[in-house]
């Protein structure tokens, strides 16, 4: 048994029940000061004010004491949305969108996705495990306790096991939340160059009932964007997954009002991503749905997009996520409290609203809201202590430093 000691502030304290928060309950991120915090078993079994401590201290005959005076003790990051398995940098794009090249145009040209897919093919298992175990500590280290990883680098029923096979290995490997997701239609293979209903075909008759028998992925997901998959192209995909238990997932209205986000709802989606191009008919849908906004702010700073209506959308009585997107080639950055200062610089949410996005809708994007991203009595034990600080609302002030001193997964000290 652990007892965190002595906190400045405990924060994101939620009623188990609790699994997602909408519109203006956003801002609300209820924090105990002078607390204590109870861990047995990797779960959070209590809380309370130090003044409380005194009186059931007695009911803890033996326990291990953490001091925490001066510092805040907040919920792990989630995040939901990542592509960190890959073979190599694209930082020659970057250079070449910086002389006046579209993201598109690099695509068009053999570069982006499909440029990730023949490094990957060529990299062995090993590499790309090892390479994506490095860049899961740097986020550890950086207060995320809950990764989403997708396949679609693979682009071949091959490659895209390969990649799927390595989430595995990384969820048996690590004490973290790993969740899976099947991404074969991120883009159209060369060899389908001319056949992308063919593509298309493969994908549902082919790719899903293999990733179904062996088990290896959580979701199923779909870049559906202009020059990529249409919005009945992504249903058709989406559909054909779910009939296998692969919950849906969309890469949605990233360049264009694509139907992307129409497509999630009409799918049951858990969650529809990036959102830079929505509108009043996209937040409609959305209100009526279950299904889970989330705003990628590393790939729309990278890429120089329009920025989501994540103000709007709140505005509007919707829920709120944010993930980093981690990839090579549009948001080469695994660093949650970055995206929660964009959510703050540009986004004009306060810190509450980005915190709360980051943690348990965040964790609702990735179906585990009743497991983690928040702090509640029976919930897994994931969180981390900052350094000495003045207020939460240093992290998103000071962005270009690294506040967290520790990290805690099931209740143990990783970092």
């Amino acid at each position: 048994m652990i007892v965190i000691l002595n906190i400045k502030g405990l924060c994101g304290i939620l009623d188990k029940d609790i699994l997602i928060k909408r519109g203006q309950d956003l801002r609300s991120y209820m924090f105990l000061p002078d607390a204590f915090l109870v861990i047995k078993d990797g779960l959070i079994k209590s809380y309370g004010t130090m003044t409380e401590w005194e009186s059931v201290k007695e009911e803890y005959s033996a326990y291990e004491p953490v001091q925490a005076n001066g510092k805040y003790l907040m919920p792990g990051w989630c995040d939901s949305h990542t592509h960190l398995i890959y073979a190599a940098s694209r930082e020659e794009e970057f250079v070449d969108r910086i002389n006046g090249l579209s993201y598109e145009d690099i695509a068009q040209r053999g570069g982006g996705i499909l440029n990730s897919s023949k490094k990957l093919a060529a990299a062995s298992e090993e590499d790309l495990f090892l390479s994506a175990m490095q860049r899961i500590d740097s986020m550890i280290a950086k207060g995320t306790t809950a990764i989403e990883i997708k396949s679609g680098y693979g682009l071949s029923l091959e490659s895209e096991l390969k990649m799927l096979r390595i989430i595995k290995r990384i969820k048996e490997s690590s004490s973290l939340i790993i969740k899976s997701t099947f991404l074969g239609a991120h883009a159209v293979p060369e060899k389908f160059k001319n056949n992308k209903a063919g593509y298309v075909r493969h994908i549902i008759d082919d790719m899903i009932p293999a990733v179904a028998a062996e088990k290896l992925a959580d979701y199923c997901d779909v870049f559906c964007e202009r020059n990529y998959f249409s919005q009945q192209e992504t249903e058709d995909i989406l559909n054909a997954g779910a009939k296998y238990g692969l919950i849906p997932k969309v890469h949605a209205n990233q360049m264009s009002r694509s139907g992307g986000v129409q497509a999630g709802v009409n799918c049951n989606a858990i969650s529809v991503d990036h959102l830079e191009f929505v509108e009043d008919e996209e937040i409609a849908a959305l209100k009526n749905s279950t299904t889970m906004p989330v705003v990628l702010p590393g790939a729309a700073f990278f890429l120089n997009l329009p920025l989501p209506p994540a103000r709007k959308m709140i505005d509007a009585g919707l829920p709120l996520a944010v993930a980093t997107d981690f990839n090579p080639g549009s948001s080469p950055s695994g660093d949650m409290n970055f995206m929660i200062s964009l959510l703050c610089v540009q986004y004009k949410l306060n810190p509450e609203e980005a915190f709360n996005a980051a943690t348990i809708n965040a964790a609702y994007a990735m179906n585990v809201s009743h497991l983690t991203g928040s702090i509640s009595v029976g919930k897994r034990a994931d969180f981390f202590i900052t350094k000495a600080i003045s207020s939460p609302y240093i992290i998103p002030y000071s962005f270009n430093e690294n506040v967290i001193e520790s990290v805690y997964v099931k209740g143990k000290k990783v970092v």
